[in-house]
């Protein structure tokens, strides 16, 4: 079957949902992939973020499998070891109390304001139940998390939304004063806000932010479904703002290629929700688990000091080019602002010269493989400061 039949089976039979590039993938290793017609692309967008070993990695390939002959599903109603090892990981290497396993960034997402909602409820009643969110922010795609989400050409065609969110301008603590009164249980947010645009926010900001919701009982939900799992230079981005959020969500690369999401609570959160409060068919699956497991093995110490030094070849390269206006983000999680062209054009002639980046807004966002080999990564760079400059 030929590039062309294929895409004309696409848009036959799914639904319209995605603004595909012409471009189908059949194999990958390591960050090459290739396309239908034998075409090789450096890959810079790990699926947006989830192919945090790259493609195909050896160890993720042979645990996966092995599970998947062993035993592939069994349901959340017996025990199984792969999850509880990635569980007693989590914990110990994030200091959490506890994590829900569930199957993606949204439902992540979905379980946090579940919680959040839970402990105000059982400490001060049905009154406290609002969420502040950030403007800009992106938080999911199903109708609460749409609602979560900050950004208002986001609340269209799918009334009514789910209530209870308040905005609030980002890096603003008056803004975020003005938002929290009696009513609110907890503040959400991004780190980097990366479907806005790769953002990081500001440190200080952060720290008064802390302090705030501590003072006030407010929780605190971190979502690193972009930024977690190394994609930062650290485990977690949170660690580079200096305090463990009462809960983080987690998705993308944990799983290193199949569907994960996760929530991490503190110890006073840790009881919250018991039995039939919350709950996922597919969650802690065995395979999944599997797989997520070899991420975590290894995204060592000397692994997270490599993405912070890849990082920084990244910022060099292309602040270097003459047509690059802001470089943003943290680690290898990279939004890069342009003086001129548009984001979607250097997408484009990038995919031309055998590069696959990403945009986020107007800007073009790179999320390349955590275990990128150098000479891949510079020759990538090569290709995409070309592409910039002839903008």
């Amino acid at each position: 079957m030929n590039f062309e039949e294929i895409k004309a089976l696409d848009q036959a039979h799914i639904m319209h949902t995605y603004g595909r590039n012409d471009v189908c993938i059949v194999s990958g290793k390591g960050s090459r992939c290739t396309d239908i017609n034998g075409k090789e692309y450096i890959d810079f967008t790990t699926g947006i973020g989830v192919n945090s070993l790259g493609f195909c990695d050896e160890s993720w390939v042979s645990a996966v499998a092995e599970q998947a002959g062993k035993l592939q599903h069994v349901s959340n109603l017996y025990y199984t070891l792969p999850d509880v090892q990635l569980a007693e990981t989590l914990c110990k290497r994030t200091g959490y109390s506890k994590v829900f396993f569930g199957n993606s960034g949204a439902e992540a997402n979905e379980g946090a304001i579940k919680v959040a909602r839970k402990y105000s409820f059982d400490k001060y009643g049905e009154k406290r139940t609002n969420i502040v969110t950030l403007q800009n922010s992106f938080h999911g795609r199903t109708v609460t998390t749409l609602a979560a989400t900050g950004q208002d050409v986001f609340h269209n065609f799918f009334f009514p939304f789910t209530g209870g969110f308040i905005y609030a301008q980002a890096n603003s603590m008056e803004a975020l004063g003005d938002a929290c009164d009696d009513t609110v249980c907890a503040i959400m947010l991004e780190f980097i806000q990366g479907e806005g645009g790769v953002l990081p926010l500001d440190k200080e900001y952060v720290e008064e932010l802390a302090a705030f919701c501590k003072e006030r009982d407010i929780l605190i939900i971190a979502d690193e479904v972009q930024t977690g799992i190394g994609r930062t230079g650290t485990l977690l981005a949170s660690q580079q703002f200096g305090f463990l959020p009462d809960i983080t969500t987690l998705a993308k690369g944990l799983g290193g290629g199949l569907p994960i999401g996760a929530v991490m609570v503190n110890e006073k959160l840790a009881g919250v929700m018991g039995p039939s409060s919350h709950g996922s068919t597919f969650g802690g699956n065995p395979v999944v688990c599997a797989g997520a497991n070899v991420v975590l093995e290894k995204l060592d110490e000397e692994m997270l000091r490599e993405v912070r030094r890849k990082g920084e070849i990244i910022r060099a390269a292309v602040s270097g080019c003459e047509n690059v206006a802001t470089v943003t983000g943290l680690g290898m999680m990279v939004g890069i602002g342009l003086k001129k062209g548009t984001s979607k054009e250097v997408l484009k002639a990038c995919q031309d010269a055998g590069l696959l980046v990403l945009t986020a807004k107007e800007k073009v966002r790179l999320l390349p493989p955590l275990t990128i080999p150098e000479e891949d990564l510079k020759k990538g760079l090569e290709i995409l400061c070309k592409v910039l400059d002839a903008q």
